[in-house]
């Protein structure tokens, strides 16, 4: 762990009512004291931890700022040294200028993530913890924020120390056991050790398989809008949209390509991408942009499926049918501005197959707004029932944090085939010491320092 004493601002850019420059090290206090002056006189290392004080920074005898000063000592603080943090003026030049004051007095400017680094190799938060800081950081709506926020509190690293100390334990007591025969036995062990092996499986399962919810919750849900052309995918884009993001015309088969928009609806974050109207056409480039759309369909999380009121149903529909049949799906039928006969609307509905007909079809207007809250409920009421994200359990969002734990899981699936082929107990004992290390790879209890870079380097200055 390095030494020397760094700063940074820890406020984001740009003009504001304060910005923040963080110091922290072995000669935080020393700095800030050299730098820093109370009208009382009183020196800054002669005061307690935890205290804000008020006063000016100095450099070369001159005034930089009117400032609040808080001290914080080690070990009590977010890196585990000491911190001094100065809340000055929120000018683009005044935290700049104060920032070179620290710096010209002893301090080094940090790296990207370094104080949350300092933190992780001080002891007071594990690699996950680290990690869910920036996600914490980056979320994008109430769920992410949730989920961060229990990662940061340490639900997830919880969990796994959990699983570390279980085979911990078979561990030992299997090395125990080989190392003193005459007062240890295994006779049946190998059986108690199979059933232990599926309960560390399925609960290393349950953590891999909620991968999809957390990773629709950091990146949105994949929502791709669906029909024929002109049935109004691009107004119903804008309208989410708030504004106009997709060319609007009567004429059929404008929209060529794909065009994806990131929205927040109802607190739900959406990535939703409008495709080329579905038919069959002579004309190259729209028949790509049909390619595209089909494509776009496969790797879906949910589908907006608009449907011209209009103009009814035809083979389009048909293959459009077989494309989404077995995807999560909210059906629209649009322009209900066009026709006040609310049972001519349903009689539509009832034409599609069974598989759309789960749910009933939400009767849409994008030129006057209609069906918009119908829609938010409906995509709520599916996320908050499972099918498409989140519930209370521990929900992983780390790429990182699935392939370790895919890679336990196998070494204990590998554990469990020596037993049945009937390998000495010593073949146990080393595919439970490698599941043991995959998982304290996930907290950075066994990580190189190249990792560990490569992951704080993701964060911003200041932080």
């Amino acid at each position: 762990m390095q030494t020397e004493t760094i700063a940074a601002i820890s406020t984001a850019p740009g003009q504001g009512g304060i910005g923040i420059v963080r110091i922290s090290g072995e000669q935080a206090v020393a700095i800030a004291e050299r730098i820093f002056r109370m009208p009382s006189g009183k020196k800054l290392s002669d005061c307690a931890s935890h205290t804000i004080h008020y006063g000016y920074i100095w450099n070369d005898g001159h005034t930089i700022d009117e400032v609040l000063l808080m001290l914080m000592r080690a070990p009590h603080t977010y890196t585990t040294e000491d911190t001094v943090e100065i809340n000055c003026h929120g000018g683009v030049f005044v935290v700049k200028k104060v920032l070179e004051t620290a710096l010209q007095n002893g301090a080094r400017l940090a790296e990207p993530g370094e104080f949350t680094k300092r933190a992780f190799l001080g002891g007071r938060i594990d690699l996950s913890q680290a990690e869910a800081v920036i996600d914490l950081i980056q979320s994008q709506n109430e769920y992410a924020w949730k989920t961060s926020l229990g990662q940061l509190k340490g639900n997830v690293s919880k969990k796994i120390q959990e699983l570390r100390q279980k085979i911990l334990y078979q561990m030992a007591f299997l090395e125990s056991a080989l190392d003193d025969p005459e007062h240890i036995s295994l006779e049946g062990y190998a059986h108690k050790l199979m059933l232990l092996l599926k309960e560390y499986q399925a609960e290393l399962k349950q953590l891999i398989a909620s991968f999809e919810n957390g990773r629709r919750m950091t990146e949105g849900i994949k929502t791709v809008i669906i029909g024929k052309p002109n049935a109004g995918k691009s107004s119903i884009l804008n309208l989410l949209a708030g504004e106009e993001r997709a060319i609007v015309t009567d004429v059929e088969g404008t929209t060529r390509d794909v065009l994806e928009e990131s929205i927040v609806l109802d607190g739900i974050s959406l990535r939703i991408l409008d495709t080329a109207g579905i038919r069959d056409t002579e004309d190259i480039v729209e028949r790509m942009g049909v390619e595209r759309a089909l494509y776009h369909i496969e790797d879906a999380d949910m589908i907006l499926y608009v449907i011209d009121a209009s103009s009814g149903l035809d083979e389009n529909d048909q293959r459009i049918w077989q494309k989404i049949e077995e995807k999560e799906t909210i059906v629209l039928i649009n322009k209900t501005d066009l026709t006040e006969e609310e049972e001519e609307l349903l009689l539509v509905s009832k034409q599609l197959p069974q598989c759309l007909q789960k749910e009933t079809p939400i009767l849409f207007s994008a030129k006057e707004g209609r069906g918009l809250s119908e829609l938010s409920a409906q995509i709520k009421e599916r996320f908050f029932a499972g099918r498409i994200a989140l519930n209370d359990q521990i929900t992983i969002t780390n790429v990182r944090h699935k392939r370790l734990l895919e890679e336990a899981l196998q070494s204990l699936c590998l554990a469990e085939s020596s037993i049945q082929n009937g390998m000495p107990e010593d073949f146990y004992t080393i595919d439970l010491m490698d599941a043991y290390a995959k998982l304290g790879q996930i907290l950075g209890q066994e990580i190189e320092d190249d990792l560990a870079d490569e992951i704080f380097q993701r964060f911003c200055m200041g932080k």
